[in-house]
This record gives structure tokens, C-alpha cells and sequence, in this order.
């Protein structure tokens, strides 16, 4: 046992006996690492508010044999205005809770943080609303390795698909169309393919298909894969 050193960005927090709180935080190289900050909760912590979601972090921790402990905390980005406005709040509490659901402990999520990393600087720089979370989602599916088919048939490759099916995998043609594959507007698939081929922090411009229409349809598909309800969502769509 001895001091080792990673960094990554808090997910969340929760207490742990009358003073102390567990850190979870994903990482680069090791994924979702849960540690402990000791008299965290006081009122005089050495840690300051350094420990709390969204927060970047490089940190000195001693290893424990069922958990670290945090020992040295150094902030390398806050993203200060996400706290200062409720819309950016739930939409990057809603990032982080995706992130979370998927990242597993001990296994590399360089990508993974990565993306969060651009998220939440978008979001800090004024970038937000629907688009931003469903180029979010649809990234995060990709990193998974569960991107959507969004130009042809997830079943076969044909071009005429004009169904969706969550099952299948993305659109898909009449002949491969599960039960359950249901029709979408005109338009929402090729503004989902020009979403998921957009940069993160450079959206494209506003289109004719309203955001909400296909941030529901990407939710609901990552839901489906995850097997779990996206909670913070919940509050956004309100």
C-alpha cells in the first residue's frame, strides 16, 4: 500500500459516517473509482467545495484495502457557470448521471471522459438545450459501441428504412421492421445522423424538426440499452 496519483471529474458524492463523504469519480484509466474524503463535511474541510460534482480533479490518494483514501485535491476545471444557471444544472446533472450509468470500475474510460469533459464546457460556455444532450446520448451509445444505424436499415443496409426500431438497433426497412419499430416524422432521421456527426462543443444550426422530438427518440433509445431510466431527465423535460 502507498500514495498513487489520478485525476477525472466527480459524478457524485454520498455520505459515509458523521464526517467523511465517498468520492466517485470517473477516470481515464480507471474508470468509475469510488474513494474516500475524511471530514469532508466539515465546515473547515481542507478539501473545500473541490469535491463535489462537475468538479475536474487531480488527486493524491492512499491506497486502502477496500478503499482509497483522498489525501491532495487540485482543481483543473470547475466549469463555474454551470452552477450559476438551473437549465445548465439539470442538463449537466443529466450528463453525469449517463455517465455513471455507464462506466464500470477498473476498465479505461478515456473516451468516455472525454466527451464529458467537452459536454460540460459546452455547457459552461453557454451551449445547451435538447441538441446538446442528444449529441451527448448519441455519443455516449457510440463509445458503448451501440450507435444507431441512422443512413440505412439496421437489418440489412437498404437506404428506404423509415422506421426505428430500439431492438434492432436504429432505422430500419419494412422488411426487418421488428414488432415494435414504429414511424418517425419526416425528417427526424437525418437530423439524428447530422446530430451524431456534429462536434460536441460546434452544434449545427436550428432545423425544421423540434429538438425535444429528437432528444425523446434518442433517451428512450438509450434507455432501452441501458435498461434503466435516465432520472434527471425527468426534471429537464418538466
Amino acid at each position: 500500500m502507498g500514495l498513487k496519483h489520478d485525476q477525472g471529474i466527480v459524478l457524485r458524492t454520498y455520505a459515509f459516517g458523521e464526517a467523511d463523504n465517498i468520492i466517485v469519480f470517473l477516470s481515464a484509466t480507471n474508470g468509475k473509482v469510488r474513494s474516500v474524503a475524511k471530514g469532508v463535511r466539515k465546515t473547515k474541510s481542507r478539501f473545500g467545495g473541490r469535491l463535489q460534482p462537475f468538479m475536474h480533479v487531480d488527486l493524491v490518494l492512499y491506497e486502502g484495502r477496500n478503499l482509497d483514501t483522498i489525501t491532495q485535491v487540485e482543481t483543473i476545471e470547475s466549469y463555474p457557470n454551470i452552477r450559476t444557471d438551473l437549465d445548465r444544472f439539470v442538463e449537466a446533472s443529466t450528463m453525469l448521471e449517463v455517465a455513471d450509468a455507464v462506466a464500470q470500475e477498473d476498465e479505461a474510460s478515456a473516451g468516455l471522459l472525454l466527451l464529458l469533459h467537452r459536454g460540460l464546457l459546452a455547457l459552461n460556455d453557454g451551449v445547451g438545450g435538447a441538441d446538446l444532450m442528444t449529441v451527448y446520448m448519441l455519443k455516449v451509445a457510440g463509445v458503448l459501441g451501440l450507435a444507431p444505424s441512422l443512413r440505412s436499415c439496421a437489418g440489412c443496409g437498404a437506404s428506404s428504412a423509415e422506421r426505428f426500431s430500439f431492438d434492432a438497433g436504429g432505422v430500419v426497412c419494412g422488411s426487418c421492421a421488428p414488432s415494435g419499430a414504429y414511424k418517425l416524422r419526416d425528417g427526424v432521421t437525418a437530423r439524428l445522423a447530422e446530430l451524431a456527426d456534429s462536434d460536441i462543443q460546434n452544434l449545427p444550426g436550428p432545423s425544421a424538426v423540434p429538438p425535444s422530438e429528437t432528444l425523446g427518440v434518442t433517451r428512450r433509445f438509450l434507455e432501452y440499452h441501458l435498461e434503466r431510466k435516465i432520472v434527471s431527465m425527468s426534471v429537464m423535460q418538466e
